[in-house]
């Protein structure tokens, strides 16, 4: 993606919620088998989204969602691609947080990278994870289309250059994707652009920040609609699509204990960004990147912490 590449992992948080009374299609989803084990009572599931395909970062988890649901203090905490932290953990060597999936891939595959990403987000944020979900560009667009569109209020009109297709080799031409201020319907390509979107001209929209809440707010359309009438009505070609778009290794009984107990409308919204622990900074090579204030990683853990006080 060379940098582009921003997924929307969280956005099939309730969009799950269509497989969990489908046992085959859970256990395609699902790397561990059946139990009638309980499904614990505190879950804090990382969301990973990707690219992939067989192109150069295929693998660069571009959207990092940590979702967590303890009884009553549920939030979605967004940990921004650009954070500069030790990789592989405990290693010395630093890197973009968003690099963790990719270089686990690269040494044992796609549930290694996923586990080493898991353990990078809880050192930083000072929670332990209990589970993730990987989600990529082509099983977004799939979901979305399958629910029929999602309905989206853009808060500001804006244009940004994007993409023409997610992989470069393919075509790294670009286009001008805009959008008005207002609610509007999205098919499954036009609600990726809006998450992706990043070189815009309107300041307010043109950073990773911006696209963090952009993707908070295609969670809580496609929230809406899975719940609303005509989502319901649209149970199996979702199923189906869950099926084809989804690896995790939560249980099936753990995914649908942790579908069922999301309460959208008590969810904290949480972006880390310079407005609370981190500030901008420079890569030895001179590449952007962000870190804690002071240079002090303890800071964004304690801010978790207190944000998260019932």
């Amino acid at each position: 993606m060379r940098g582009l590449g921003l997924a929307i992992g969280g956005a099939l948080l309730l969009v799950l919620g269509a497989a969990v009374f489908s046992g085959v299609r859970l256990a395609q989803v699902s790397t561990q088998p059946l139990s009638l084990s309980s499904p614990p009572a505190l879950q804090r599931i990382l969301i990973l989204g990707y690219g992939g395909g067989d192109h150069p970062g295929a693998y660069l988890s571009d959207s990092m969602e940590l979702v967590v649901e303890d009884g009553p203090v549920q939030a979605q905490i967004a940990v921004p691609r650009d954070l500069w932290v030790q990789l592989p953990p405990n290693s010395g060597r630093y890197a973009k947080i968003n690099t963790a999936l990719q270089m686990g891939y690269d040494s044992g595959g796609l549930d290694t990278g996923a586990n080493m990403a898991a353990t990078k987000v809880e050192q930083v944020v000072g929670l332990p994870v209990t589970g993730w979900v990987l989600q990529d560009f082509a099983g977004f667009r799939t979901m979305i289309d399958a629910l029929g569109g999602v309905d989206v209020d853009v808060q500001r009109a804006f244009s940004a250059q994007y993409p023409v297709n997610d992989n470069p080799d393919i075509n790294a031409s670009w286009k001008v994707v805009h959008f008005d201020a207002g609610r509007q319907h999205m098919d499954g390509e036009r609600a990726l652009e809006f998450a992706r979107a990043r070189y815009a001209d309107v300041p307010a929209e043109a950073s990773d920040f911006a696209r963090s809440r952009r993707q908070q707010q295609i969670i809580t359309a496609i929230r809406q609609k899975v719940a609303s009438p005509s989502g319901a009505v649209r149970f199996l070609p979702l199923a189906n699509a869950v099926s084809s778009a989804v690896h995790t290794n939560l249980s099936a009984e753990d995914l649908a204990s942790f579908v069922a107990g999301l309460h959208p409308d008590h969810t904290k919204q949480l972006v880390l960004d310079g407005s609370n622990v981190l500030v901008d900074g420079k890569a030895p090579d001179g590449e952007a990147i962000l870190l804690p204030r002071n240079g002090n990683y303890g800071l964004i853990a304690d801010y978790v912490r207190q944000q998260l006080q019932p």
